[in-house]
């Protein structure tokens, strides 16, 4: 992370989450990166999963580490059921236990619905949203089994799902990603309906515009970045540590009460701003 982003991230408190045991998929690069290093910023040790790139996980574990605080990079694809048990049986091995997820790992892989092969398709459903249902269900069974320790947190577990604002807007040319998004909002709300009881909280995040190597074209030139602007009443792309923020907000007690929401990062991106000269 650069050093703009570390001092970004100052404005996390550092004992927030102190001894809170998180997992965060997808998080060696990205929205995944800067929501993991803001997590050990906020006192919880950290698993840092990632399914390519080894040196780039024990980069974001070592940035981790810096804050006195434990962490690991664990391999495994979340659209694998066998990996994704594993890897949480390892976790709760290694960490003793685990009290949040962030279900993040997600890729896009883009093409006109004509041309769109099925393996297309089926890559962005099988990561995107079988993924997040694994991980939550592997979770699920460690919070149930812990049940609620008052002195670390008030829920038994937290769970928050990587959507987008593409679960509410239509996106042409990516039908297999709006759609996989689209069923991470039921899917979240279906599980926040079901574990409630339980004192699980299950809620999301929807990023918009953010600075990510996955949507570089969309910001890298003062072209492309002029045209997004458009779609973005509030006049910046977002930044990885703007998501970190309301992961971090979401994992704490502080959003106790918040069970089944979405939460739009997008600086007024699902205000459909055309309508503000144009309805």
């Amino acid at each position: 992370m650069n050093s703009t982003a570390g001092a970004t991230q100052s404005v996390i408190p550092a004992h927030l989450l102190k001894g809170q045991k998180a997992l965060v998929t997808g998080a060696n690069s990205g929205i995944g990166m800067a929501t993991a290093i803001g997590l050990g910023r906020a006192g919880a040790d950290v698993v840092v999963n990632y399914v390519a790139d080894h040196d780039a996980a024990e980069q974001v574990v070592k940035e981790i580490k810096a804050f006195g605080v434990r962490a690991a990079a664990y391999e495994a694809d979340v659209s694998k059921e066998d990996q994704v048990t594993g890897m949480v049986d390892r976790m709760v091995q290694e960490f003793g236990t685990i009290d949040i997820l962030v279900a993040n790992a997600g890729l896009q892989r883009d093409a006109r619905l004509t041309e769109m092969t099925l393996a297309q398709w089926q890559k962005v459903l099988d990561v995107n949203l079988t993924g997040q249902f694994l991980c939550a269900r592997e979770v699920t069974k460690e919070f149930l089994r812990r049940g609620v320790v008052p002195e670390v947190s008030r829920a038994a577990g937290k769970i928050i799902c990587m959507s987008s604002v593409h679960q509410l807007i239509p996106w042409a040319g990516h039908v297999n990603y709006a759609a996989s998004k689209g069923g991470v909002q039921m899917m979240m709300q279906t599980l926040a309906q079901e574990l409630a009881p339980q004192k699980i909280r299950v809620n999301a995040v929807a990023p918009g515009a953010i600075k990510t190597p996955i949507n570089r074209s969309a910001w890298e030139t003062p072209e492309a970045r002029a045209d997004l602007l458009k779609l973005i009443p509030y006049d910046r792309i977002g930044d990885p540590e703007d998501i970190a923020y309301a992961v971090v907000g979401l994992a704490s007690d502080l959003m106790d009460y918040v069970v089944g929401t979405t939460l739009y990062v997008d600086g007024g991106m699902t205000l459909f701003p055309g309508f503000a000269t144009g309805g």
